[in-house]
């Protein structure tokens, strides 16, 4: 429960204009415009300890130093895949125009095939009925035996696919909540820029957003039957041969086709680095924070989706608050779930944050401004509550209205109260209705500052609400809105138990 509580409470303390932004999280937006003035992430945690921005903790600065011995292998290992993908490529093209011309081998074969057996037919004196039809008939199982000899012979003719440079191991860094796992890995990914081209750093909720989003696209059937129609004609209705040739040369490329997109999460996993055209050179860095498994979905999308990036030469840098082994701890699909360790323990190195101290917590206490959490919810709290809110309102001197956010998946929220970056809501308003955490992205991508009114306590009864108002805090903590709220009792009260249990197993889902 104190994860829980700890991961609330040190939002709440944090108000940006005041304090440096190393003080509260890092990101990854530091200004150094080049390489050479970009220190790495031992340089910079020990600049910000010196400094005196930073408390000198001996756990961070070993993880600290792994990470700067990570970003010194990268360099090399862009150059060497940079050229491995140029070799890729004219791998790809030469194959390519390899199939399309045993294609139109097998292609003319079959036309002066048709022509000879229709001669052949109309000199035969026996009735159809005694002929056995041979015609056009594939051996073996049809599409899938074509498809397969044909695969066959372009190895032999094209070669072997280029083997890719073996990637340096990554890092999952693990450990309690506030430890700092977040904050150096955005040192490293902040560091990475110049040095890899193709880099991504996502937070659990959002990367499960947009694996459902680009599943969703996949699966359009309507859309990729278009774009299998339109790709297959390009070259097959000028070519000169018979109707019924070019419509077994369609059939061909369309099985073709459909054996390249059959398994939809490595499909998606494609599209995670590749950049606006949909093309990859050099390596890829993936800086994933807070993996959690906390349904089958998670499971199966994290397992296919990693373990594609990582067999493909990804390199990944990770946080959770859970060692790999313990992620699953509900033993869900524990086949799959062993694909993902096994992948995770080849690809990368684990490193514990042996910390006990909740930083984001320490750093919330000892803040000069604790006022924005007002409780209880008497009339002196309210009034507070209010007059902060008019306060921060009268500074932009713009009118409050609603206002429409867009959220994924064509969906759009509501927002009643909103002026110059501010927002306001009641905690009924986002946490008592089926929304989540698409639109606690929206709203902490468009808002600074957020003002939640009337939080209640929690305990099972309210569970689903517990939960959402969690998603909610976190998703404010990592794109680092100000928080102001008004609720019925204090941090540590406000996550109660009844003689339902207490909320220890929602704590250990979101934890």
């Amino acid at each position: 429960m104190k994860k829980l509580l700890f991961s609330v409470s040190s939002r709440f303390y944090c108000r940006p204009p005041k304090f440096p932004l190393a003080q509260c999280r890092l990101y990854s937006d530091h200004p150094h415009s080049s390489l050479s003035t970009r220190p790495g992430p031992l340089a910079y945690y020990k600049s910000l300890v010196n400094q005196g921005k930073l408390k000198h903790d001996s756990y961070q600065e070993k993880v600290a130093f792994e990470l700067d011995n990570l970003l010194g292998r990268l360099d090399q290992y862009e150059r060497d895949m940079e050229e491995y993908h140029a070799n890729l490529s004219k791998w790809y093209e030469n194959r390519e125009n390899e199939r399309r011309r045993l294609m139109l081998e097998e292609a003319k074969a079959k036309q002066q095939g048709d022509a000879s057996l229709s001669v052949k037919k109309r000199r035969d004196i026996f009735p159809k009925w005694m002929i056995r039809k041979t015609d056009n008939v594939e051996p073996g199982v049809g599409k899938w035996v074509s498809y397969l000899n044909r695969e066959k012979k372009l190895d032999l003719l094209v070669g072997e696919r280029p083997t890719a440079p073996p990637a340096p191991k990554g890092l999952y860094i693990y450990g309690n909540v506030g430890s700092g796992k977040t904050m150096l890995m955005d040192m490293f990914y902040s560091a990475t820029e110049g040095i890899v081209r193709h880099r991504r750093r996502l937070h659990f909720h959002e990367a499960m957003l947009q694996i459902h989003d680009l599943m969703h696209k996949v699966w359009k059937s309507q859309k990729t039957e278009e774009y299998l129609q339109s790709s297959i004609s390009n070259w097959v209705m000028n070519l000169p041969f018979d109707t019924k040739i070019k419509e077994w040369l369609v059939e061909e490329e369309r099985y073709k086709q459909e054996m390249s997109i059959k398994n939809i999460l490595p499909a998606v996993a494609d599209k995670f680095l590749a950049d606006g055209q949909g093309h990859q050179r050099g390596a890829s860095v993936l800086c994933f924070d807070e993996i959690q498994t906390v349904d089958v979905f998670a499971i199966v999308a994290l397992s296919g989706i990693l373990s594609r990036l990582l067999s493909t030469g990804t390199v990944l840098v990770a946080t959770s608050n859970r060692a790999p082994t313990d992620l699953n701890q509900d033993g869900m699909q524990k086949e799959i779930f062993q694909e993902l360790l096994d992948r995770l323990n080849e690809h990368s190195d684990n490193v514990l944050i042996g910390s006990e101290i909740d930083y984001r917590r320490y750093i919330g206490q000892s803040s000069i401004d604790q006022t924005h959490y007002l409780w209880p919810l008497d009339s002196t709290k309210t009034t507070e509550y209010e007059n902060t809110w008019n306060k921060i309102l009268g500074q932009s001197g713009r009118r409050v209205a609603s206002q429409t956010l867009p959220v994924m998946f064509g969906r759009s929220l509501e927002v009643p109260q909103s002026c110059d970056g501010v927002a306001r809501f009641t905690f009924e308003y986002l946490c008592g209705q089926p929304i989540g955490a698409a639109d606690y992205i929206a709203i902490a991508k468009t808002y600074h500052t957020i003002f939640i009114a009337d939080i209640p306590v929690m305990s099972m009864r309210i569970r689903d609400k517990a939960r959402r108002f969690i998603t909610l805090i976190d998703e404010l903590y990592n794109h680092h809105c100000c928080l102001y709220c008004s609720a019925a009792a204090s941090i540590d009260d406000l996550f109660q138990g009844t003689e339902e249990g207490t909320l220890f197993d929602l704590e250990r889902q979101v934890s």
